[in-house]
């Protein structure tokens, strides 16, 4: 990745002016309070802050998903994931990772009597290399591509998903991706030793009692004071944070979010304390909140970024998370299915085994299909992140779909399949229904992510056509254009020209599908599609924008309806190419009922005969073959037998 060597000072103080000038004034120009449009502004500016850490061929406006919708020529070469292979000592030291955990839980030594991951694994985990694979080797970590590590991430897992969890959260979200990127030589020394040998784990602190997708509200404080700076607040719903780990902590210091390198200490006192609850999701995990009383850090423990602040670091791990919770649900779905094969084998009814009935056999090919994408989107994104982009739009898919199909899985497919049997103390579902919905929640609930992707998607044009527009109405004192008003249209000619020609270009031009010759004529079809669909969606934004105005911030269903839109597309483009390239004709025919079920959920038809004959023909094939698509599980044993 490239970071501020490439970006000016002056570069960044114009983008953070720029920005300030079409978020803040179009808010106040829309009626909401001063207070409103400053903190919108606020997290606008880190956004754009963070935008200008890439180097600007990286940078959002060039992504695949920017392009495929504003360009007039299609990308397709980006939508086309290459895989990245490990080399032997590397998948020797995923081997020996993935069979520690297995050992420990034959050995039923994975969890203590609280039902905790235990120091035991995780001390052995770090003798495997688990807790070093993204830090790099100066520093004693392995720092292989995350396209790799988020592929392991999927066969941990497999055999357990707590486990695969806490590696995303100590590498990506954690303090480890924050010190990698940002940190000093220094801290890198002090800190990145200790992450990659597992001595010490790491966790972020964010998220505060009044402060969850609202970051502007943070009011835990750091005052300086001295050699160190004193720290003030609450933090909650922080993995991994118990005593003895290392946490990114965002505060407010001189009323700017920060950064600071916390060591928890060993103990409880008066200036820290752990804050229990009673909490559903991640039991296998230390989930609490941190309350500190003036509580000192040493100074040399802040981060800091040329250009931006604390939300600015913040931001910048949250898309590796959000691929690896994408990776996680291709792992954990795999588990479902392994354990859905051998109950519909067993389970008869009315003198026939349930795999056999046609309502059966589509859940189990919806599940082959929902793995198969998720497979899709989680190599693609890894490879997008490996080469230097930043991202944004392309991970919050891959993170709103895997959450969402996870759901789905466990709900509609899963516990239908299984019955009663599914709320028994010992089955896969009843003790972990709650692990599975959650993700939908992590690193942003699934619908407001939705709405920040259409605004990364709208902002340059936005930027480009609207923002003159608003600028002259401002200068004019005209709330709300009328068009049929001469004086409105005189005080617009100048500022509405460029969107005038732009608009009158789109009439009058053809959208050319890409060539998708190389792939399986129904995937070709799927993509030639998907393809259209995507550069059609720039007229359908721009009426959006242009039927709201500066109203649209406060449109959010419209919002995310269109937003979903877009994202669906792109997940049937890449996973057609994903399964084109594969070779493999499960993969063929699970790309084909992924696509076919996301055309009916935007288009709104109804499911016909050729989608049914194509779930069950897959769902029969799975059956058949008794796969888990290139992984091997062993599924537990069946609550309850009665032959």
């Amino acid at each position: 990745m490239s970071t501020t060597e490439n970006t000016s000072a002056d570069e960044h103080n114009v983008a953070g002016e720029v920005e300030k000038t079409f978020v803040e004034s179009a808010l106040l120009l829309s009626g909401k309070s001063v207070e409103e449009a400053q903190r919108t502004g606020t997290i606008d500016r880190a956004d754009d802050e963070l935008e200008l850490l890439f180097a600007r061929e990286y940078q959002t406006q060039q992504s695949p998903v920017h392009r495929a919708v504003w360009d007039r020529d299609f990308p397709t070469d980006t939508f086309r994931s290459t895989p990245v292979e490990a080399d032997a000592a590397v998948e020797a030291k995923f081997e020996k990772c993935l069979q520690v955990v297995r050992d420990h839980q034959a050995a039923g030594t994975h969890y203590d009597e609280r039902g905790k991951v235990t120091p035991a694994l995780l001390k052995d985990l770090g003798d495997a290399g688990y807790w070093g694979l993204l830090v790099d080797k100066e520093h004693g970590g392995s720092e292989i591509p995350f396209q790799l590590f988020s592929r392991f991430l999927t066969r941990m897992a497999t055999i357990n998903p707590t486990v695969a969890g806490l590696g995303s959260v100590h590498g990506c979200i954690g303090a480890v991706d924050p010190l990698m990127t940002f940190g000093t030589p220094d801290q890198k020394r002090r800190f990145l030793p200790d992450l990659a040998s597992g001595k010490r784990l790491s966790a972020f602190a964010l998220t505060e009692p009044g402060a969850g997708s609202d970051l502007t509200a943070l009011k835990t404080t750091a005052v300086l004071n001295g050699d160190h700076y004193v720290v003030n607040g609450e933090k909650l719903f922080i993995t991994n944070a118990i005593p003895g780990r290392v946490i990114g902590l965002v505060c407010r210091i001189e009323d700017k979010p920060a950064v600071l390198i916390v060591e928890l200490p060993e103990e409880e006192s008066d200036q820290f304390q752990l804050v229990d609850y009673g909490l559903y999701a991640l039991k296998h995990s230390y989930n609490n909140g941190l309350r500190f009383k003036d509580f000192p850090v040493p100074r040399e423990n802040l981060l800091q970024i040329e250009g931006g602040d604390g939300l600015t670091i913040a931001y910048h791990g949250l898309n590796r998370g959000r691929v690896a919770l994408c990776a996680t649900a291709a792992g954990t779905i795999r588990l479902m299915l392994a354990n859905t094969l051998p109950w519909a084998k067993y389970r008869e009814t009315y003198g026939l085994p349930i795999e056999e009935r046609e309502l059966v056999r589509r859940r189990i090919g919806l599940m082959a299909a929902s793995i198969v994408a998720c497979d899709a989107m989680v190599e693609w994104c890894g490879g997008l992140l490996d080469q230097g982009y930043r991202g944004e739009m392309e991970c919050i898919i891959a993170k709103i779909f895997g959450s969402e199909v996870q759901k789905e899985t466990a709900i509609e497919l899963f516990m239908k399949t299984h019955g009663g049997r599914s709320f028994l103390h010992g089955h896969l579902f009843g003790d972990n229904v709650h692990e599975f919905l959650a993700p939908c929640i992590y690193e942003g609930e699934g619908e407001m992510l939705g709405m920040a992707f259409l605004k990364s998607l709208i902002k340059q044009h936005g930027k480009t056509y609207y923002e003159p527009i608003g600028k002259a109405l401002q200068e004019a004192g005209i709330k709300k254009p009328n068009p049929l008003n001469p004086s409105h249209m005189l005080a617009l000619r100048q500022a509405a020209v460029p969107y005038v020609k732009w608009r009158v270009s789109e009439s009058v031009s053809w959208h050319k599908t890409p060539d998708f010759e190389n792939l399986p004529d129904m995937l070709a079809a799927h993509a030639g599609h998907a393809a259209q669909q995507l550069q059609r969606a720039r007229l359908e934004v721009d009426q959006l924008m242009q039927k709201f105005q500066l109203a649209l911030a406060d449109r959010q269903c419209a919002m995310a309806e269109i937003s979903l839109k877009i994202q669906s597309e792109v997940i049937k483009l890449v996973t057609c190419l994903y399964a084109g390239r594969s070779e493999n004709d499960l993969y063929v025919e699970a790309a084909d009922v992924i696509a076919r079920q996301l055309e009916q959920r935007t288009t709104g038809k109804r499911p016909d005969g050729k989608f049914f004959r194509a779930v069950t023909a897959l769902g029969a094939r799975v059956i058949e073959e008794q796969t888990s698509f290139g992984t091997t599980i062993v599924p537990e044993e069946i609550l309850m037998p009665y032959k």
